[in-house]
């Protein structure tokens, strides 16, 4: 399992960053799986949700939906008007916070992101995208690589012996608890915190 969302990983990564580097009037080119990022699979939290639970006839969002432990998620792609998005042909990679995630954070803070859902809130909810299906595979090696999400800002890779976690843009990191969420137009990573691009 690890070896596959590290190799998942890495090819949307680089997909990612290849589009990021080419005009829509030039071809993009897939880099190779060295070039990826890479994660392990960590332990699988109780609140996540199994991969049997989910389909992957289903879109990213009603994947999520049907998970039923990502109300948070759903409500805030909702205001930020990203539903649309993320039903799309994609494929996109969601690095998901679950609702126990979303909990985590101060008093108060969801609240004030859904008042003014199409600045931070969207930043943030970007901030946990990647293009392209980025399974799991085995890239270890590539602790402390830097990946660049749909919002803009980098992720750092961090493995520390079976556990994988992203560190944001503000220093604070979260576990990948289950990889490889399959969905029809990409795949989920569920993660144990909210990633912060500022």
């Amino acid at each position: 399992m690890r070896r596959t969302l590290s190799i998942a990983l890495v090819a949307g990564l680089t997909a990612f960053t290849a589009a990021c580097g080419t005009s829509e009037d030039e071809p993009t080119t897939t880099p190779n799986a060295s070039s990826q990022m890479s994660t392990a699979t960590p332990e699988t939290s109780s609140a996540a949700p199994s991969e049997s639970a989910m389909s992957d006839t289903k879109d990213i969002v009603d994947t999520a939906v049907a998970a039923g432990s990502f109300t948070t998620l759903a409500a805030a792609l909702q205001a930020a008007g990203l539903v649309e998005t993320l039903k799309g042909e994609g494929p996109f990679t969601v690095f998901a916070p679950t609702d126990d995630a979303f909990a985590k954070l101060p008093a108060g803070t969801v609240d004030t992101l859904l008042q003014d859902p199409k600045g931070d809130l969207t930043s943030i909810l970007t901030y946990h995208v990647v293009p392209g299906k980025v399974m799991a595979a085995d890239v270890l090696t590539m602790n402390g690589q830097k990946v660049k999400t749909v919002q803009g800002a980098e992720l750092t890779i961090k493995v520390e012996g079976e556990k994988v976690m992203l560190v944001d843009a503000t220093g604070a990191s979260v576990t990948v608890t289950t990889p490889d969420v399959a969905a029809s137009n990409g795949v989920i990573h569920v993660i144990d915190g909210v990633l912060m691009p500022k």
